[in-house]
């Protein structure tokens, strides 16, 4: 259950700034917290990275985020950041003990939804160039589409169909643009959110209730090899991106689905086609992807469609379970009380 609460104000320990927020886009991994936390610790525990995260406990999620340093703590000289730095963070902190998240599956570290965190100073990154705090907070959804990308080894000369033009599947179609891809076909029920791929960068959409994105492909001229990125992430998105792939060809599964699923391997199989599965991002890719977007090399701007301010949380997260309504919706401390749509 969500609730908007008080808490004490966070103290940062040797090596830590304090940041105060000042945006925070809502992820639909944060949704999935909301919705499966329980599950989200098992699979974790399946995949061999247990997590310490306590879904039955309080957290604040948030991990999509830029803020503004307000305090250094301790041990922070020679840090890359200083007092009033506009930073962006990996959403990790560098403890004696570890690695811990913050924002997301993390009883330790409050994430974004909040007026102020604790960063690790030394993985903090300067925002160039006089980028805004709204384009900068989408650095980290950015930088999953980057990632998946790369694992699908799509060059300039080969085309994709992306399903699904959520924010993990519009961040795919902005890093295939800007690597040269020229047919990026993206399927997705929604009017609103087909516009804000064509924004972003696809060639053509398609409502797959009426269309099949491979016909419009072939229709549209598409040459080279195909890549099919699932961006979707429920039961029976994989089954469609393995019907849809042609033979020898690859599949990409970038959409995180919770549920147990169903395809039949034969499928693919017959097909002799290569499935590979993202999951985040290296540092490396972070990094760049501020870079990208500070140097106008990405235009993030169309998704981002609303603002709130923390009270305003569950109404936007309400709101997110309606396509037509919003893609991307930031909580902004001080912002309404429920979400307003913006144009940046």
């Amino acid at each position: 259950m969500l609730r908007v609460d008080d808490v004490d104000d966070p103290v940062p320990g040797p090596g830590e700034v304090l940041v105060a927020v000042k945006a925070c886009g809502i992820c639909g991994s944060d949704l999935h917290a909301l919705r499966f936390g329980e599950q989200l610790v098992a699979v974790a525990r399946e995949a061999n990275a247990p997590m310490t995260f306590d879904p039955n406990r309080d957290f604040v999620m948030g991990h999509e985020f830029s803020a503004e340093v307000v305090e250094l703590g301790p041990d922070t000289a020679g840090a890359p950041v200083g007092l009033g730095d506009l930073v962006c963070c990996l959403p990790l902190a560098i403890t004696s003990s570890g690695v811990e998240p913050v924002g997301a599956y993390s009883n330790i570290y409050n994430g974004g939804y909040a007026e102020l965190m604790r960063l690790t100073a030394a993985i903090c990154l300067p925002v160039p160039n006089g980028l805004d705090h709204r384009r900068a907070a989408l650095t980290e959804p950015m930088a999953v589409g980057r990632h998946a990308v790369a694992r699908s080894g799509v060059g300039p000369k080969e085309s994709a169909i992306v399903l699904g033009a959520g924010p993990v599947g519009l961040a795919v179609v902005a890093e295939l643009r800007r690597l040269g891809v020229e047919a990026i076909v993206v399927s997705d029920y929604s009017t609103r959110r087909r516009a804000v791929a064509t924004a972003m960068g696809a060639s053509t959409t398609v409502d797959p209730a009426h269309d099949d994105p491979y016909d419009a492909w072939q229709q549209a001229g598409g040459h080279g090899s195909l890549v099919v990125f699932d961006a979707i992430g429920v039961p029976g998105s994989l089954s469609i991106a393995t019907r849809l792939a042609p033979a020898m060809s690859r599949v990409c599964v970038v959409g995180s689905c919770m549920e147990l699923d169903s395809f039949r391997p034969l499928v693919a199989q017959a097909k002799q086609l290569t499935v590979i599965y993202s999951f985040a991002y290296e540092p490396i890719e972070f990094n760049d992807t501020l870079r990208a977007i500070a140097e106008g090399e990405i235009d993030v701007a169309p998704m981002i469609t609303g603002v709130c301010g923390i009270d305003g949380v569950p109404a936007a997260f309400d709101a997110l379970g309606r396509p037509e309504e919003h893609v991307k919706i930031l909580v902004e401390p001080g912002g309404p009380a429920s979400p307003v749509p913006i144009t940046v």
